[in-house]
C-alpha cells in the first residue's frame, strides 16, 4: 500500500492529509487561534465541585472551564487510583484488551468528588479531549506520555501491550523485556510499531519518557496556577508519530523551515523509519496538486453517492451521528433482495471511509436498508467489522436489531471536521432548514389579519424578498385578493432584494 503525508504549513494553519494508494483518508487541521490541546498538560485550579454529577470545574486558562469525573482524579494522599482503570485500551496509548493485570488497590465505591477534591486546590492535568461545542474540555490527572514505541502512565502500576500486537511469543518477549528495564512503579503501554524492537530502543525510549515526566514534575513545582506545564506535538509532528510507520512511503511538505524541523524529528526520535522526505516547490497550492481540497470539500455534505446510483446521508446531532443508507437511483438488475444487499455492501465500505476521514466519533447509527435474509445481514455486519479495522481509534460495534439499526461508538479525542471546518448556518441558525415559500406567504397572510386592527391607515404595504413578492404576485395573489376584499383596503408588495428570504415588514400608509 503506498502511503503518504501531504502537509500544508501556513503561518497560521497547519493541514495534514494521510492518503492510502493516492485516496485521501485522514485528515487534521491545525490553527494557531484554536489549536488543539488534546495531549497538553496544565496545571490547573478547581473552581467548583459538583457532588450531585460527581464531577468538577477547572479553570485551567481558558474561557471555558474545562471538566473531571470522579473517576478521572487521582487519589493524591495515597497516589493510588481509587476506581478501576480502563482494561480495554487501544494502541493510541491505551491498554490492549484485558489481559494485562494491574497492581491497585480495591476500588472504593464510598469515594466521593467530594472526599478528593476541593475549590480552589491545584491540580496537575492533562487534557483527555478538546472542547467539543459547548462543552469544555475534559481532563484527567492520570497523566499518560506517548513515545514512539511506548506509552508512559506514571499514576499507575501497569504494563500493557497493543492488541494489535497479536503473537504471544512477541508479547511476552515485550513484557520480560520491560520488567527487566523498569527501575519505577510507572505503567507502560507498548505501541503496534514496538513489534520486533530490540532491547537498546526499549531502554533509549524508557529513559526518554522518565526524563520527560520528571521535567514537567519539577516545571510544575515552579508554576502557579493556571499555566501550561507540558505541551504536545504539534499536528505535523504527532502524524510523522502515529500515522506513519516502516512501510510508509514519502511525506511531502510545501514549508521548508517545517521540512528541516520534520527531517531533525525523524533523525532524532525516529531513526529506524526511513522516509522519503520530500520539499513541495510547485506553483500551485499542493492540496489542490494532489487533488485533496475536493476530497475535503465533499467530505462537509451530507449526501454521499454511491457508484451504483445509492447514496447515503449523514445527519450529526448534538447526541449522535445517524447515517441512513438509501438504494437512491440504483435499480438491480436480478431481485429486489439482491439489489438491496449490494446497495448496504457498498454502504458499509463507505461508511468506514467517511467516519474515518469525517473524524466521526461518539455514538453513531447506522440505518441500513432493511435485509430479509440473515445470511444478508451476517454478511453486512462481517464487512462492517472488517472495514472499521482500518481505523486505528477505538470502536464497538453492536450487533444488526430488528429494525437494521447498527449501533456502533468510536472514540472521541478532538472536533471532527465538520465542527472544524464549518459553524452553524446564520439563516437557520443550524436547523438545516428554511420555511418554504409558501409557508412563508401564509404566514404573512395570518400577520396581516392579526395587525390589521392596530393598523389606522387606509392601505397595507409590505416589504419581503423578491422570491415571495413573486409568488405572492403570482401562485399566492388569492391570499392578497381575499385580505384586499376582506379589509377594502389596497394591499402593495414591495420586493427587496437585500432581505433574507423568511424576512418581511408590514407597514401601514395614507393614500391620497
Amino acid at each position: 500500500m503506498l502511503k503518504e503525508l501531504v502537509v500544508n504549513s501556513a503561518p497560521h494553519e497547519t493541514r495534514v492529509a494521510l492518503l492510502e494508494n493516492s485516496t485521501i483518508v485522514e485528515v487534521f487541521i491545525e490553527r494557531e487561534d484554536e489549536t488543539s490541546i488534546a495531549g497538553n498538560i496544565y496545571k490547573g485550579r478547581v473552581q467548583r465541585v459538583l457532588p450531585g454529577m460527581q464531577a468538577a470545574f477547572v479553570d485551567i486558562g481558558f474561557d471555558q472551564a474545562a471538566f473531571i469525573y470522579v473517576d478521572d482524579v487521582l487519589d493524591t494522599a495515597s497516589h493510588k487510583m481509587f476506581q478501576k482503570f480502563e482494561q480495554d485500551r487501544d494502541d493510541e496509548g491505551e491498554a490492549s484488551n484485558g489481559e494485562e493485570e494491574m497492581n491497585k488497590p480495591a476500588w472504593k465505591p464510598d469515594t466521593g468528588i467530594e472526599d478528593l477534591l476541593t475549590e480552589g486546590q491545584e491540580i496537575l492535568v492533562q487534557v483527555a479531549k478538546s472542547a467539543i461545542g459547548s462543552k469544555g474540555p475534559r481532563v484527567t490527572t492520570h497523566i499518560s506520555l506517548a513515545g514512539r514505541y511506548m506509552v508512559l502512565m506514571p499514576t499507575v502500576d501497569h504494563i500493557g501491550i497493543s492488541k494489535r500486537i497479536q503473537d504471544e511469543g512477541e508479547r511476552t518477549r515485550l513484557k520480560d523485556l520491560l520488567l527487566g528495564l523498569r527501575k519505577n512503579s510507572c505503567g507502560y503501554i507498548f505501541r503496534t510499531q514496538a513489534n520486533g524492537i530490540d532491547e537498546n530502543t526499549i531502554k533509549k525510549e524508557i529513559d526518554f519518557l522518565n526524563k520527560t515526566w520528571e521535567d514537567i514534575l519539577s516545571r510544575s513545582k515552579s508554576l502557579s496556577a493556571t499555566c501550561l506545564v507540558y505541551k504536545d506535538l504539534t499536528v505535523t509532528f504527532r502524524a510523522v508519530r502515529d500515522l506513519l510507520d516502516d512501510k510508509a512511503d514519502k511525506l511531502i511538505i510545501d514549508s521548508r523551515t517545517e521540512y528541516e524541523n520534520v527531517r531533525e524529528f525523524l533523525k532524532k526520535f525516529m531513526p529506524d523509519v526511513h522516509l522519503n522526505v520530500e520539499l513541495y516547490q510547485g506553483r500551485e497550492s499542493i492540496f489542490d496538486a494532489y487533488n485533496i481540497e475536493a476530497d475535503v470539500a465533499r467530505a462537509l455534505k451530507k449526501k454521499v453517492w454511491l457508484r451504483s446510483g445509492g447514496y447515503i446521508v449523514i445527519e450529526q446531532t448534538e447526541a449522535l451521528v445517524a447515517i441512513d443508507v438509501n438504494t437512491g437511483r440504483y435499480v438491480g438488475k436480478h431481485n429486489f433482495d439482491e439489489t438491496i444487499l449490494k446497495t448496504n455492501l457498498e454502504a458499509v465500505k463507505e461508511i468506514a471511509y467517511q467516519i474515518r476521514l469525517r473524524n466521526i466519533g461518539g455514538i453513531i447509527i447506522i440505518d441500513f436498508i432493511d435485509m430479509k435474509k440473515d445470511s444478508h445481514k451476517e454478511k453486512v455486519m462481517s464487512r462492517l467489522n472488517e472495514a472499521m479495522k482500518k481505523d486505528k481509534s477505538q470502536t464497538n460495534i453492536l450487533p444488526l436489531t430488528e429494525l437494521g439499526l447498527v449501533q456502533m461508538t468510536r472514540k472521541r479525542i478532538r472536533r471532527n471536521l465538520t465542527r472544524t471546518l464549518c459553524e452553524p448556518c446564520f439563516y437557520c441558525n443550524g436547523n438545516g432548514h428554511l420555511l418554504s415559500g409558501k409557508s412563508i406567504c401564509h404566514k404573512i397572510h395570518r400577520d396581516l389579519i392579526s395587525e390589521a386592527g392596530d393598523i389606522m391607515g387606509n392601505r397595507f404595504t409590505v416589504k419581503v424578498h423578491p422570491e415571495i413578492a413573486q409568488l405572492l404576485h403570482g401562485p399566492e395573489k388569492h391570499l392578497i385578493s381575499s385580505l384586499e376584499a376582506r379589509f377594502s383596503k389596497p394591499i402593495a408588495i414591495y420586493p427587496e432584494p437585500h432581505y433574507h428570504i423568511e424576512e418581511y415588514h408590514i407597514f401601514e400608509s395614507l393614500v391620497e
